[in-house]
């Protein structure tokens, strides 16, 4: 990966929370997340209440009737795994696409693994390697596309859980709702509950929490796009 710049000019008032759903490129996200690392959690987690880490990890933990192993899709520092292991999940691994972020979330030390990974360029492991995954706030503008929940439905088994929380600003474009249609129409899934709530009340932002169970079968392959 190459080296991406970290200062840059001075921050507006809000921090750059308020600059990231203006993000247009892969690059520009990337090099936003570079610079937020350090103040995420504080700006995101403490000062805005960020609501969707443990939505989704309660929506998880009433979905299934085991713990079993779980992937956190873009895990960012780290928040939704501490809300993961705080509803009884303690087999996790994580994956992002920031390297700065994957730093803080190893210190947490919640994750049995972490990877770099970017989910629209596939997550490149076996098809049904987990039991469950979640996906929380990495469905966005220039983030990540609709169509990449697929490889992360196929992360898991057959039967196995998704969760996937996203903001109002994402959904409300439609792009991401179709997918799941899409989804349900290609039996890849079945969409079980889609619950609207807060995402970050602290910005006065609403979002929603959507729970997927995988259908068919395993097989043998990479996941890539």
């Amino acid at each position: 990966m190459p080296d991406l710049p970290v200062d840059g000019p001075d921050l507006p008032p809000e921090g750059l929370l308020g600059t990231a759903y203006d993000l247009e490129t892969g690059e520009e996200t990337l090099a936003h997340y570079q610079r937020w690392a350090a103040t995420y959690d504080q700006e995101v987690g403490v000062d805005n209440g960020y609501a969707q880490p443990a939505r989704c990890a309660a929506a998880l933990d009433e979905a299934t009737d085991r713990p079993g192993s779980v992937l956190d899709v873009g895990c960012g520092t780290g928040l939704s795994g501490i809300a993961l292991r705080d509803v009884g999940f303690t087999d996790l691994d994580g994956c992002d696409f920031s390297p700065p972020m994957l730093e803080r979330a190893a210190e947490t030390g919640v994750y049995r693994r972490l990877f770099e990974a970017d989910l629209n360029a596939g997550l490149g492991i076996q098809d049904g390697t987990y039991d469950h995954a979640v996906a929380v706030g990495v469905f966005s503008f220039a983030h990540i596309r609709p169509d990449a929940l697929r490889s992360v439905i196929r992360a898991v088994r057959p039967g196995g859980t998704v969760v996937v929380g996203l903001n109002d600003h994402f959904w409300d474009v439609g792009t991401f709702p179709a997918e799941l249609d899409a989804i349900e129409t290609d039996g890849l899934a079945s969409v079980v509950s889609r619950e609207h709530g807060e995402h970050l009340p602290g910005a006065d932002i609403m979002g929603w929490v959507v729970v997927l169970v995988r259908s068919g079968r395993a097989a043998a392959i990479r996941i890539d796009p």
